[in-house]
C-alpha cells in the first residue's frame, strides 16, 4: 500500500529531436537496458512507463513519450506538449544538421509547452567518435546559450543514459515541489485573510 501511495505522482516526459538521432534506442536503453542497432523510424508516438526512486527516497512514475522526428509529424507533436513536465532534447553528434535544428525545436517548445517545463540537452552517439561532426565544445556552447544542461551520451554503450533521465526527473520533482509548496502557502494565506474578515 505504501508503494502505491509513493508512486501516485506521474510526470510526463517527451523525447524530442530530428529523425534518426536515436530517441527510440535511448529510451529502450533506459527502460529495458537493451540496445538494438536497427530500428524502424517511429511512426507517430509511442510511450512507456517507468517507476523512479528519487534521491530523497520518494517514488514517482514517469510516462516517457517517444516521438517521431520527421517534419510531417511536428504539427501533430504540438498536442503532446500539453501536460508535459520535462523534455529530453536529443541531437546526433555525427550529424551537424540535427545539432543545428535544436534551435527550431527550442522555438517550438517555447511556443507550445508550459513555461515551467524542464529541459535537458543530450548529444547522442558519442560511441561514433570517428564520425563526429559536432564537437563537445559546440554542444556546451549551445547548452550554455540556451540555459540547458548538456549530457554527452551513448545509447549503444549505455553512457549517461540513466544519469540524464535521473537528473531531469529530479529537476522536475524539485520544481513542482516548490510550486506546490508556494501554492499551499498562498492558499493558507488566503484562508487566514478570510478568517480575519469574518
Amino acid at each position: 500500500m505504501a508503494d502505491k501511495e509513493n508512486t501516485e505522482i506521474t510526470y510526463k516526459v517527451l523525447l524530442l529531436g530530428d529523425s534518426s538521432v536515436g530517441k527510440t534506442c535511448f529510451l529502450k536503453r533506459y527502460i529495458d537496458n537493451t540496445f538494438q542497432d536497427a530500428y524502424l523510424s517511429t511512426i507517430g508516438f509511442d510511450f512507456k512507463f517507468k517507476n523512479v526512486t528519487l534521491k530523497d527516497g520518494k517514488k514517482v512514475k514517469v510516462q516517457l513519450w517517444d516521438t517521431a522526428g520527421q517534419e510531417r509529424f511536428r504539427t501533430i507533436a504540438k498536442s503532446y506538449y500539453k501536460g508535459a513536465h520535462g523534455i529530453v532534447l536529443i541531437y546526433d553528434v555525427t550529424s551537424k544538421r540535427t545539432y543545428e535544428n535544436i534551435r527550431k525545436w527550442l522555438n517550438q517548445i517555447k511556443e507550445e509547452a508550459s513555461n515551467r517545463i524542464s529541459i535537458i540537452l543530450v548529444a547522442n552517439k558519442i560511441d561514433c567518435e570517428g564520425e563526429r561532426e559536432v564537437s563537445k565544445e559546440e554542444g556546451e556552447n549551445l547548452a550554455t546559450t540556451s540555459g540547458l544542461t548538456l549530457f554527452e551520451a551513448s545509447a549503444k554503450d549505455s553512457i549517461n543514459v540513466n544519469e540524464s533521465f535521473q537528473y531531469l526527473i529530479e529537476k522536475i520533482s524539485e520544481k513542482y515541489a516548490n510550486i506546490n509548496s508556494n501554492t499551499t502557502k498562498l492558499n493558507n494565506s488566503k484562508n487566514e485573510k478570510k478568517g480575519c474578515n469574518r
